[in-house]
């Protein structure tokens, strides 16, 4: 295929950004007169791509596989599949429908859409904290994006050592596997340059723009990655324990759904679809005018799901084929995968397949969270593209080496420990904390109350191409069950063991280990 021809909104504003003669002054003229500095996405299918890219990352691969082994398996599936109708995709179309109507950065699109409804523009705060948070998740996203490509590393060199055939890490004590993580997090200098080369990549392809870069990182890796995911789902169907992997997904025991499964139910949907991070605002600012956003919104949320259960589907035939706990939490995919390859046929092989699949994915979601607040700066301080990127990046490798260094180095710093919540936080979680439990949750719900209350009813009406009972249900849940449920949110992930004591009431039993962030 070739690259996808770069597409804007007005005549005048192409042939000034591509004539090799026009100054800066000319081009962002050019976009003063056209109304827009943005790129276009060259189809609907290409948005679609994008935004599943933007959606389907670690949270999917990673974070979904160890909520549902940490959560009783199918009770928080099911529930959150429940959540990801009535809270995630209601959030996810509001947000992109802003950014389309804007045709602008997140927070201008806010502006757009609150001068059009004569409302104070003072509500782009909304957006201005979804690209901050954009921004510090990019930090140590990095981070855990550098430890797919160790892993990669790992299990190529493994590959060539075993042969295809034989299971990974062949005469290797299972003791020596397990011990690859913690080996990775004490060696700094390795943590800091993996962090950096995967941050690298990641600009790379946001300074080629929009359709050079963002597109194409989309239309080709996200087919690729779909193909090396079914591939590994069809193995693990075959070689694992496929049956006992569906019953542990699929089998719903409603005594198992308590307080804590539910709402680790509600936040994997909402953290799973990328949403308070203003990315689906600045994708959405690309989309073309002739896109349903209701019917596009609606399968990019069922993409990002099917991809959240198929993950399970791949990981925990395999986990449980070697006989290893599901619930092992973070560690599932980083220590109990790869020791469950050691067990397996053609390991080393499938190893390389999956983490290979995992870093198209991060890689997508890094490109998302890296373009928002680099469409911000750009734009705000009329700066070329590959400047912006730089400063942006720039910002982000700082963050990230202290955030890699948090695991080793500098293990004992705590930034914001004068705060009880963040008491003994090292600076990787005190990135992760911040802005899960309050920059996200917080933007998303003035972004409610702003799609829902304040902004014009027949601007947004327009913008969500939904009409009869879809659009008054989308209305409903948009003003009231979005906002209760992502307050429901902030506060358990505020005061921790208050929500622990309500659930452990709710419940009617002990008082549950674990509230998750």
């Amino acid at each position: 295929m070739a690259r996808p021809p770069f597409r804007c909104t007005k005549g005048t504003l192409r042939e000034s950004a591509l004539a090799g003669s026009a100054s800066q002054e000319d081009i962002f003229s050019a976009m003063a007169a056209a109304g827009t500095g943005h790129e276009n996405w060259s189809s609907r299918s290409a948005f679609i791509l994008a935004a599943v890219g933007s959606a389907v990352g670690l949270g999917n691969m990673w974070r979904f596989p160890a909520e549902a082994g940490e959560n009783g398996g199918g009770a928080f599936v099911l529930f959150y599949i429940f959540c990801v109708l009535l809270i995630g995709l209601p959030v996810l179309l509001s947000e992109v429908l802003i950014g389309r109507h804007g045709q602008a950065n997140a927070p201008e699109s806010v502006r757009k859409v609150a001068r059009d409804s004569n409302a104070p523009e003072g509500w782009s705060v909304l957006a201005s904290m979804g690209v901050f948070a954009a921004f510090l998740i990019l930090s140590f996203y990095c981070v855990v994006g550098g430890w797919v490509l160790y892993y990669i590393g790992v299990f190529a060199g493994d590959l060539v050592q075993t042969g295809l055939t034989g299971g990974a890490f062949e005469g290797r004590a299972a003791g020596d596997v397990e011990g690859l993580l913690p080996g990775l997090f004490g060696n700094g200098g390795l943590m800091v340059g993996l962090n950096l080369g995967f941050l690298v990549l990641t600009m790379f392809f946001v300074a080629r723009g929009v359709s050079s870069g963002i597109e194409w990182v989309a239309v080709y890796l996200m087919p690729l990655f779909f193909v090396l995911f079914l591939g590994i789902t069809i193995y693990g169907a075959f070689t694992g324990n496929f049956g006992e992997a569906l019953a542990y997904l699929f089998t719903f025991d409603f005594s198992k759904l308590t307080g804590e499964v539910m709402l680790a139910a509600v936040g994997q949907a909402f953290f799973s679809l990328s949403l308070g991070v203003a990315g689906m605002m600045t994708y959405g600012a690309y989309a073309n005018r002739d896109t349903n956003l209701g019917e596009t919104s609606g399968i990019i949320a069922g993409a990002d799901t099917a991809v959240a259960l198929l993950a399970g589907l791949a990981i925990f035939p395999i986990v449980f084929a070697a006989g290893l706990a599901s619930n092992a939490g973070p560690g599932l995919m980083f220590q109990s995968l790869p020791l469950a390859f050691q067990a397996m046929p053609f390991g080393s092989l499938i190893g390389l397949a999956f983490f290979v699949m995992v870093f198209f994915a991060a890689l997508t979601s890094s490109v998302s969270l890296l373009e928002a607040p680099t469409a911000w700066v750009f734009e705000k301080f009329k700066l070329v593209r590959p400047v912006a990127v730089m400063i942006v990046g720039a910002g982000a490798a700082v963050l990230g080496i202290l955030s890699s260094l948090s695991f080793n180095d500098l293990a004992e710093l705590y930034p914001l420990g004068f705060i009880p919540l963040f008491a003994e936080t090292n600076f990787f979680d005190t990135l992760d904390g911040v802005t899960a439990k309050l920059f996200m949750p917080i933007g998303a719900i003035l972004t409610c109350i702003f799609v829902g209350w304040v902004a014009d009813a027949k601007l947004i009406d327009d913008e969500n191409g939904l009409d009869g009972a879809l659009h008054q249900t989308w209305r409903v849940l948009v003003r009231y069950v979005c906002p209760i449920a992502l307050t429901v949110i902030l506060l358990a992930g505020l005061f921790p063991e208050t929500a622990e004591q309500v659930f452990a009431v709710f419940s009617g039993g002990e008082t549950p280990v674990e509230v998750v962030e």
